[in-house]
């Protein structure tokens, strides 16, 4: 039996390997995925849209203590890297009301995208909130914690 059992093995074993290899090659990439974001106000934010230039990416959410005070560290970016970048926010799993709330009367300077279930936060491995991203042509030059001086980090994410 152990003859039988390892000749019918490597057959089986090739079988998998050729289905496997298929289905990576049918798949497309987890850039191509197709990930895209609605803003508050119609707009979409793409992953092909990240593909291209720059874009700076500060995600938060209004339930996070340390988000509270978001628009008044937004709109200093938005001010200081708004004509070399695109900068935008982007609200971790709420629902549009909540956030049309929170934001009401502020006067945020970037627009807002929503990650209402968070694949964009997963697939950008984002951990904490407040937390930055900064894409340069597709690729990710900065992740990590929003920082009380983020020139410097945006200064270097983008050199």
């Amino acid at each position: 039996m152990t003859a039988t059992r390892s000749r019918h093995a490597l057959p089986i074993a090739l079988a998998a390997c050729l289905v496997l290899g298929v289905i990576a090659a049918v798949a497309p990439p987890l850039a191509a995925q197709g990930l895209r974001l609605s803003g508050l106000h119609g707009e979409q934010l793409a992953d092909a849209d990240l593909a291209h230039g720059t874009t700076i990416a500060v995600i938060w959410a209004s339930w996070s203590p340390r988000s509270r005070d978001i628009v008044e560290r937004v709109n200093p970016i938005a001010a200081r890297w708004g004509a070399q970048a695109r900068v935008v926010t982007v609200d971790f799993q709420e629902d549009r009301p909540a956030v049309e709330r929170f934001l009401a009367g502020k006067g945020l300077a970037a627009p807002v995208y929503l990650d209402a279930d968070g694949a964009f936060s997963k697939k950008y491995a984002v951990a904490t909130l407040p937390g930055l991203l900064v894409v340069k042509d597709g690729q990710v030059t900065y992740r990590g914690k929003l920082p009380d001086d983020p020139d410097r980090v945006i200064g270097e994410a983008l050199k």
